[in-house]
């Protein structure tokens, strides 16, 4: 049971953004320009970097809907997101994203962990300042969703099919604000 009086049966943040909606809108809207906006990075890996650092946040709603996501927009290659929340090290990732994830793993914990070498090593891997800030503000970003969601104890569904059913509709929509229950 979350926190504060919120919609009953509504996971995650959504119950939340519905509870202030003229605060949702904008973090809605910054997650859709994160990880639906023009970028180098695919949208599953901007989906696999969100579930990645929530996976370390231990924010479970956020790791399983986000990963979701990430599974679908992969495609046939739906293993590598669960291989990465593992063992990144072991997972068959490319060298761009598996710095940009290291980067983001350290925003995890303190932006002020990033050091000038995690920088040149991705720069090395190939990665653009672009793809680094991008990394950096989706860590920053999903720190303080990991935060918001499990701060106001919002459902969290056990089921993994439920998980299921959202990352299928966030891959194929995006983030659109949902619509208030009367």
């Amino acid at each position: 049971m979350a926190h504060i009086e919120v919609a009953e049966g509504i996971p995650g943040i959504r119950s939340l953004v519905l509870f202030r909606p003229e605060t949702g809108e904008h973090l809605y809207k910054l997650v859709q320009a994160l990880l639906r906006g023009p970028s180098s990075l695919t949208e599953a890996e901007r989906e696999l970097i969100a579930a990645y650092v929530s996976h370390r946040n231990g924010c479970s709603f956020c790791m399983n809907s986000h990963a979701a996501a990430a599974r679908c927009l992969y495609g046939n290659k739906t293993a590598l997101v669960d291989e990465v929340l593992e063992d990144l090290q072991r997972a068959p990732v490319n060298a761009v994203l598996r710095s940009l994830l290291r980067i983001a793993g350290k925003v995890q914990v303190s932006g002020r962990e990033v050091s000038q070498e995690d920088i040149d090593d991705a720069r090395h891997a190939g990665a653009t300042d672009g793809e680094i800030h991008e990394a950096v503000l989706i860590a920053a970003t999903f720190s303080l969703f990991n935060r918001y969601v499990d701060g106001l104890a919002s459902l969290t569904p056990e089921d993994p099919a439920e998980y299921a059913v959202m990352g299928k509709r966030m891959a194929e929509n995006g983030y659109v604000l949902p619509a208030k229950k009367s």
